[in-house]
């Protein structure tokens, strides 16, 4: 039977808030509470960190987290994640929790483990929620998608999508929520794949496994996200 892995991948180096990760909020590091949180889900059979530094190793042996040590080399989480799974069955299901959202919502673990156990055709699956505001729609740090009517992706883009040409307001938008769950043997082949040309434009990683043929599920959730990427990010969160 197929296990559940949840990998929290956890880099120091981020290039617009180095060593957030560490950072506390009322008196934890963000590391930490992102995996509290996934502790909490009640799908995942093991919860693995997965970092490139012994400053973050050293504080999750602090508060008593599995964690493994990764290549610095890898330019995503997505690679950190898979150079953890690489040892696991190729029909294991591999959840990526990112290790900047110290609010993740245990359900929306369960929620995509649940998807993965019930449809065994499922290659890639993710999570989007409806957008609320103009702001949203329009801001490029927020990701929007589009999807067939079995929730299958077409597109993600930085950009308003769908397009509202006659200002209808009839069709909802939804904004990606960056959390995957694969089939580990997809997330093995996904990373061996060059970068793509829609990613390179979009600067998104998802565009070239969509590139490539392979299919992404996006399932709603009511869960917004909350990530931490930039120093106003943190105080704005210490205030939650």
């Amino acid at each position: 039977m197929s296990k559940i892995i949840a990998i929290i991948p956890a880099r120091y180096n981020s290039k617009r808030f180095p060593g957030k990760l560490l950072e506390k909020i009322n008196g934890k590091t963000i590391v930490q509470m992102v995996y509290e949180r996934v502790k909490q889900a009640t799908k995942p059979d093991e919860v693995i960190i997965a970092t490139d530094d012994q400053r973050i190793m050293d504080e999750c042996t602090k508060f008593g987290a599995y964690a493994e040590m990764t290549f610095t080399s890898h330019k995503s989480g997505t690679d950190r994640c898979a150079q953890i799974a690489f040892s696991y069955w190729e029909d294991d299901i591999i959840i990526n929790i990112q290790g900047d959202e110290p609010f993740i919502e245990p359900d929306v673990i369960d929620l995509l483990a649940k998807k993965m156990e019930e449809d065994s055709w499922l290659e890639i699956s993710t999570l989007c929620t409806e957008i609320k505001t103009e702001g949203e729609k329009t801001n490029p740090n927020i990701v929007k998608v589009v999807r067939d009517i079995n929730n299958r992706t077409l597109y993600f883009s930085r950009a308003p999508i769908p397009y509202d040409r006659d200002s209808t307001a009839s069709l909802a938008s939804y904004k990606h929520i960056g959390i995957y769950a694969y089939r580990n043997k997809v997330l093995q082949n996904i990373t061996k794949l060059l970068e793509s040309n829609l990613e390179r434009t979009e600067k998104l990683e998802q565009l070239r496994w969509l590139e490539n043929g392979f299919k992404i599920h996006a399932f709603n959730t009511e869960y917004q996200g909350f990530g931490i990427d930039t120093p106003e990010d943190l105080k704005k969160a210490s205030g939650i």
